[in-house]
């Protein structure tokens, strides 16, 4: 199972996040010096993925914009010397083979993933949701190809959340294969009480095989009166291998102020340029 392919949702209104996402797309919120998905579009390369679709609205060009040159800019930069500025946006312009299409109807998440129809083709993809940042050594991109590879089977990525968090998740019911990686048999999405399969809660990342679209394109309305993912999820575990990965890395929900603020001071302190003044100054007002 070769992945060379992945998708990223990016449709969604970032209702969380008004009213800054009233005009700029959540995705676009800068993350110290980057805009939140150019992480994730990173993270995806860095695990061995070549080709990315990213699944947007009509309100949202500004991520088109954004991973393409600007001469304009380019030039002015290439006159005043400013070599690392220039290397910096051309880096964002040629990080990836990126294409998009528009998800012309807000219906769900598993709607948006089945727009990557064509584009996926008979090929096993990734998924990697628009909201979730993940800071870890290994691209947890890259540790869920690994276990799709070995167990030539449909990966989820998943950690443990409270008793009292799983209803905001999808729970997967697993029984074990090796050390962090299990046989998914069952799955629900936003279980109420008593409902959930277990602990685990599926953060934000996949590896799905083509047979995801067929199921998807006869999957009805749950959740929201969305077309789920995990509703496919659920009939595509019954019927192929799929495995969860419990990914070692840190998970921070962006859609949220509190999962946003939460990244960009982690962020800020590992950056080379800022991470000690920062350190310095959040002491300060600590005190």
């Amino acid at each position: 199972m070769k992945v060379r392919k992945a998708v990223i949702p990016a449709a969604g209104l970032g209702t969380r996040m008004l009213p800054a996402t009233k005009t700029v797309p959540k995705e676009m919120l800068p993350l110290v010096d980057k805009p939140a998905i150019q992480y994730i579009i990173e993270e995806a390369v860095a695990s061995g993925i070549e080709d990315i679709l990213v699944v947007t609205n009509r309100a949202k060009s500004a991520m088109d914009d954004y991973f393409d040159y600007t001469p304009e800019l380019e030039d002015v930069l290439i006159r005043g010397g400013k070599d690392s500025e220039l290397e910096a946006i051309r880096h964002s312009a040629d990080i990836a083979n990126i294409f998009y299409v528009r998800q012309k109807e807000t219906k769900g998440l598993g709607h948006a993933v089945w727009r990557a129809k064509r584009f996926v083709g008979d090929e096993p993809f990734a998924v990697l949701l628009g909201d979730d940042i993940m800071m870890g050594d290994v691209p947890v991109t890259k540790q869920l190809i690994d276990a799709a590879e070995k167990y030539d089977a449909a990966a989820v990525g998943v950690q443990k959340v409270s008793a009292e968090a799983i209803s905001k998740y999808s729970s997967v019911k697993v029984s074990a294969l090796e050390e962090r990686i299990y046989k998914v048999s069952d799955m629900n999405e936003k279980p109420g009480p008593g409902q959930a399969f277990s602990e685990f809660a599926i953060l934000g990342r996949y590896i799905l095989t083509p047979d995801i679209f067929k199921i998807l394109e006869n999957t009805a309305p749950g959740y929201g009166g969305e077309i789920q993912l995990t509703d496919g999820l659920k009939t595509l575990c019954k019927t192929s291998p799929m495995v969860a990965v419990d990914f070692d890395a840190r998970r921070y929900d962006t859609g949220n102020l509190q999962g946003f603020l939460e990244a960009t001071i982690d962020f800020a302190l590992k950056d080379p340029h800022v991470g000690d003044w920062l350190r310095v100054f959040l002491r300060e007002k600590a005190l």
